[in-house]
């Protein structure tokens, strides 16, 4: 079995091969700006896998996520896609590049990650399951393709300090000057 490596995304030399790994095994079609949104913004959280043999200089295996404040009240994450060559499947390879984002996420607070899937993806499900991720609802008709899905989250557990840091910051207060009407001159007409 061969060793795999693995890298963050770099730039627009990676861009054509996301798009072919993503749109040769994912059923939702992307158009290059959909990549684009997330790649150009969020290249940290994405990663290539590669064969660590020199045969073979095409990545086998991506993801690509973002990161943003939900709703301005918690740091979420979001798995916007994954994908493996299905000649390198059931290597650990989909497991690596979820682990991968999840730590780069972790370098930025997150608190929440989530996630959509086929409903009748029993391996992607196994594999988000087998990372702590539970089924939060299903989603009807949520793909092009008239599929459901599910929407699984990842609670990412923080430390007492970082959480009352966030809410000291959610709640803040602005500076308000004393007011003294002695300088005041004019007589108001209310």
């Amino acid at each position: 079995m061969s060793e795999v490596m693995y890298r963050q995304y770099i730039g627009e030399p990676d861009l054509p091969h996301v798009m072919a790994l993503v749109q040769n095994e994912l059923s939702e079609p992307y158009v290059i700006y959909t990549f684009r949104y997330f790649l150009h913004q969020w290249p940290h959280l994405s990663f290539l896998a590669y064969p660590s043999d020199a045969s073979n200089s095409d990545p086998i295996g991506v993801i690509v996520c973002k990161q943003s404040m939900h709703r301005d009240i918690y740091n979420r994450g979001y798995i916007a896609m994954l994908s493996v060559d299905k000649a390198w499947r059931k290597r650990g390879i989909a497991s690596a590049l979820v682990r991968n984002s999840i730590d780069a996420m972790k370098e930025e607070g997150v608190e929440q990650i989530v996630l959509e899937t086929e409903y009748d993806n029993h391996a992607a499900l196994s594999l988000y399951e087998s990372l702590g991720f539970i089924r939060e609802k299903r989603l009807y008709r949520f793909y092009l393709n008239g599929k459901d899905a599910f929407r699984l989250v990842l609670s990412v557990p923080t430390d007492e300090a970082t959480r009352m840091a966030k809410r000291a910051n959610v709640y803040r207060a602005i500076q308000v000057s004393d007011y003294s009407d002695d300088d005041d001159d004019s007589v108001s007409s209310r």
